[in-house]
Parts: structure tokens; sequence; C-alpha cells
């Protein structure tokens, strides 16, 4: 007999130490990535619109809560921790003198943006990112 429609089941979860490091290596990689595409587009205008912010955000926010709803907080620590250290390597000063990401309000907002977006990720609810609708 199988039990009644209302009742749902959840997944078993795949906690085998191999899996989540290789969770964790891709959280990583997806936020190098992401720092990467983002770093070098920010400062993209179309016109006079900055859409190299907005679609860098945007992408951060993205790669952000799916690392989140994939795995959980930990495949998104090591997303954020993959696109920061990008990002402030990227920031640094280069061997001629050039910076990516020069101290103004459009690189504040890149590189401080990302980091709240990462932060808005880690607190949403978690029932968000369960399939069972009586999750907490």
């Amino acid at each position: 007999m199988s039990p009644p429609p209302h009742h749902v089941q959840r997944a078993p979860r795949a906690g085998s130490p191999l899996l989540v490091v290789w969770r964790l290596l891709l959280g990583l990689l997806l936020g190098a990535v992401v720092g990467l595409i983002g770093t070098v587009g920010h400062r993209m205008l179309w016109g006079d619109l900055p859409v190299g912010p907005v679609l860098g955000l945007a992408l951060t926010l993205s790669a952000a809560v799916l690392c989140r709803a994939w795995s959980g907080v930990g495949t998104l620590l090591a997303c954020g921790a993959g696109w920061l250290v990008t990002v402030q390597v990227l920031a640094a000063e280069g061997p001629g003198g050039d910076v990516l990401v020069p101290a103004d309000a459009i690189g504040y907002v890149w590189t401080y943006g990302g980091l709240v977006l990462f932060a808005v990720a880690a607190f949403l609810p978690r029932r968000w990112f369960v399939d069972d609708p009586d999750a907490g």
C-alpha cells in the first residue's frame, strides 16, 4: 500500500565525502569563473547605462543562489571564497601599474555589492531551497 498523497518523502542526502569535496571544488570553480567574468566586464556601459555592474551582480547572485540550492551553505561559502579571491587578485595592481578595478563608485559597487549578495543568499530562508513545503 502506498502512502497517502499528502505525504512527501524527502530525497536521501548523498553525504559521501568524495561527493562533498567534489561539490565544494565545483562551487569554488564557479565562484572563480563568475568573479573573473564580472571583474573583466564590470566597467561596461551601454550609452550611459552601467550594464556591466548590473549583469555582473546578477550573475553573482545567480551563482550564489544556485550553489545554495544545489548543495547548501557549504558550497555557497566555497563559491563565495572563489569569487572573493578572484576579484581581489584581479583588483590588485598589475606589473605595469594597471588595475582592472579602480577605486571609484563602480569598483566599490562591484566588490562590496558581490559580497552583500553572497550574504543575502546565505540568509535566505531554508524552506525556499527544499522540496518539502513543511520544512522550516
